[in-house]
């Protein structure tokens, strides 16, 4: 017998099909706006040499076979990143790409392996013009679906109010009652039994072998990120040069760097940078990832030293990616991310 679970049947995709065709309003309106802000829309390929140089992200693997039947291993990437960076390289000014990824090891209400993510950048402008970005897509998701605000799990956000700003030292210390910067050196180095003090002295457990990057992110999950993104949109800004490896330092404090990410109702939807473009400090930054990978997971995954080339060449930008089913899931205020993808993927 057809299992009425499926996704496929007729009475569990005439439930879903309302949310599905938000899904379609909401993307024709991004795109509109982009449009009329002369984005460039493109297509990066998928398969790649390396997928991102970051600790805690996780790729599919596969082989491409030459025509000579020698094996190269290559990945799906976890963004299309890189791939963009070297088109602002080229000459691109303002691109955006609706671009499906693929990440291993997630899946949940709020994650699937494969998602669509919406990338884009804007050359010569401030990181600071992303965060209305974000605030004018989340007020044109609302209205494409038919709602004027916001829900996940009883929490509501209307992105009609004006946003908050709130730098991750004053989010420590607000909702968590830690002073993080004392725990950074001024070259952004950790320090992490000052941080694990401070975590204790809150009651927040942890592991003897966690890291201060460990530490860190408990905190973010446990005490501040359920805070962030109620009522109005938040945006979570000036991360510790340590939690951003792909963003340039702030010129203020060298400590922090030009890195934020939006939040609605508890959710992370997007995450934005002052883009790096100091191809040694780039390399330098990751090795250091691929090194706690390897130590962490036993695995490492190549750099694109293609891209390191590009950063030559690569103007002052900023640029952000959002997650659009998330977008997605909290316009129409459906509760899992596969009900928001048209045909998501299989079940183990």
């Amino acid at each position: 017998m057809t299992n009425p679970q499926n996704w496929w049947h007729p009475a569990r995709h005439e439930g879903r099909r309302p949310a599905l065709l938000a899904r379609n309003r909401i993307q024709a309106a991004l795109r509109g706006w982009m449009a009329e802000q002369d984005f460039v829309e493109v297509d990066p390929c998928a398969l790649v040499i390396s997928p991102g140089n970051e600790t805690h992200l996780h790729a599919f693997e596969t082989d491409a076979i030459g025509n000579d039947g020698v094996a190269q291993r290559m990945y799906l990437h976890t963004s299309p990143e890189f791939a963009m960076k070297k088109l602002l390289a080229a000459g691109e000014q303002r691109i955006a790409a609706f671009a499906h990824v693929w990440r291993n090891r997630e899946r949940g209400a709020r994650h699937s392996p494969e998602f669509t993510m919406l990338e884009w950048y804007r050359v010569g402008e401030a990181y600071d013009q992303l965060m209305q970005d974000c605030a004018d897509f989340a007020r044109l998701a609302v209205q494409a679906a038919g709602s004027r605000v916001l829900h996940y799990k009883g929490h509501t956000c209307d992105p009609a109010l004006p946003f908050e700003r709130l730098s991750v030292a004053d989010a420590f210390q607000r909702h968590a009652q830690i002073d993080l910067l004392p725990t950074l050196g001024p070259d952004g180095a950790t320090d992490r039994a000052g941080l694990a003090d401070q975590v204790a002295a809150q009651g927040i457990r942890f592991a003897p072998d966690d890291t201060w990057s460990d530490l860190f992110s408990r905190v973010l999950a446990e005490r501040i990120e359920p805070k962030l993104g109620q009522g109005r949109l938040t945006m979570l800004d000036r991360y510790p040069i340590a939690e951003a490896a792909l963003a340039r330092p702030c010129a203020d404090d060298p400590r922090c760097a030009e890195r934020f990410e939006v939040y609605a109702c508890g959710v992370e939807l997007a995450n934005g940078f002052g883009e790096l473009t100091n191809a040694a400090e780039q390399r330098r930054r990751f090795i250091a990832e691929m090194d706690a990978k390897e130590r962490l997971y036993a695995t490492r995954y190549p750099l694109d030293e293609a891209f390191l080339d590009a950063l030559a060449l690569m103007p002052d930008a900023s640029g952000i990616a959002l997650g659009f089913d998330r977008l997605v899931m909290l316009a129409t205020a459906a509760p899992h991310i596969d009900d928001v993808i048209w045909a998501p993927v299989a079940q183990g």
